[in-house]
């Protein structure tokens, strides 16, 4: 089969040897059949848990289900640990540094705590349900797995090409799909634009795009099939919106451009939702939703809605994807000097920190290669 790697995971390495060891991760999973043993062992806790379910009454078919989840969690993370082991030996016998996973797994935590502080919902479940290990556990494992080859230092880093093979390369959204530029969604091809009010964090994926709020409030921005001059009051009055609220669709305008709202109320929902066509017919939809109505629940939707817009032809011409840029410390240079390099991200010293792997403080001496993010 094929084996995919991510922009981002180019982005995140800094050395071959990190890449090499993701794959040899990966290719771990595939000759330990685990996939395989993955889906038995799942078949087997359904079936243990139907029977449980069958003979006895609910709350013990519950507990007997909950027992499955943490035997096939820990079952994924051995898996896990055993795909480690095995991209260790792998890369190790290849020439390669074999302590190269062990730093990646902790620039992929500290990546990882980068997005949390952004607001970036995170799993939450207790860690005997996680199916993965601890970054701490798996970088021990990793690292005592490298010994084996002989003390740090051994092994091909490739530090130099590596990076001087990703400077350029895209970071972040596809183009095609638009940017998000700190609280601004813009999408280039279809040449429109909105900004989420502060605090929220957007998240623009290939089917639509999503934010979320501090205070709980959920946001879906996406593109609906309505012909030209559409009513969009009788639209949203069309039956889609559930628990829609009696006499609350209004029509006014955004920027010149015709819109409508109403809000609804379901399954313990509250939902604020608007409409807007833009002069080609093109329709986007806006749906806020919270579990209650919070104080700034009704601003956020209001003021995310009145900035929607459409780009004119001079800023479309501005507009450019941020890439990665690799460059070369002179002496003086210090982590300010990088920073203040960094374009149209949030918290820029941390997601410096976490791109080139390097703790608060370190010293970055001439002529080390380093990566920042911009537009330039």
């Amino acid at each position: 089969g094929y084996l995919y790697v991510t922009r981002g995971l180019l982005a995140l390495a800094n050395d071959s040897s990190e890449v090499a060891a993701v794959l040899a991760h990966e290719i771990g999973h595939i000759t330990a059949n685990h996939a395989i043993e993955r889906q038995n062992k799942a078949r087997n806790a359904l079936l243990v848990s139907r029977v449980v379910t069958d003979v006895l009454d609910d709350s013990s078919g519950k507990l007997a289900l909950a027992a499955s989840q943490r035997t096939l969690a820990s079952f994924s993370r051995q898996q896990e640990l055993e795909a480690d082991a095995i991209g260790v030996r792998t890369i190790g016998k290849a020439g390669y540094d074999p302590y190269a996973a062990a730093r990646f797994l902790n620039a992929m935590a500290r990546y990882s705590s980068y997005r949390a502080n952004l607001g970036v919902a995170v799993d939450k479940r207790p860690d005997f349900l996680a199916t993965h290990p601890a970054t701490p556990e798996r970088v021990d494992f990793a690292t005592r797995a490298a010994r084996q080859f002989g003390a740090p230092g051994v092994g091909d880093v490739d530090r130099d090409r590596y990076l001087q093979g990703i400077d350029g390369i895209v970071y972040g959204d596809d183009p095609s799909q638009g940017y998000v530029r700190d609280r601004t969604f813009i999408h280039p091809s279809l040449g429109v634009s909105f900004t989420v009010p502060e605090g929220f964090v957007i998240d623009n994926t290939s089917d639509a795009v999503l934010a979320t709020g501090a205070d709980g409030t959920a946001l879906r921005f996406d593109a609906v099939g309505l012909p030209k001059n559409s009513d969009l009051g009788a639209y949203l009055n069309s039956g889609w919106v559930n628990g829609l609220t009696e006499g609350s669709i209004r029509t006014f305008s955004v920027n010149g451009m015709p819109a409508a709202s109403a809000s609804a109320k379901a399954k313990g929902w509250v939902f604020q939702i608007a409409v807007v066509q833009v002069a080609t017919g093109a329709t986007y939809r806006f749906i806020f939703a919270n579990e209650q109505v919070t104080p700034t629940f009704t601003q956020a939707a209001q003021m995310t809605v009145s900035s929607f817009r459409k780009l004119d032809p001079v800023e479309l011409a501005k507009l450019k994807p941020l890439r990665v840029r690799v460059l070369v410390a002179s002496a003086g240079d210090t982590e300010d000097t990088f920073v203040r390099k960094m374009k149209g991200v949030e918290r820029p010293r941390d997601l410096f920190r976490a791109l080139n792997d390097l703790p608060a403080g370190s010293a970055i001496p001439a002529g080390t290669r380093v990566k920042v993010v911009n537009d330039d």
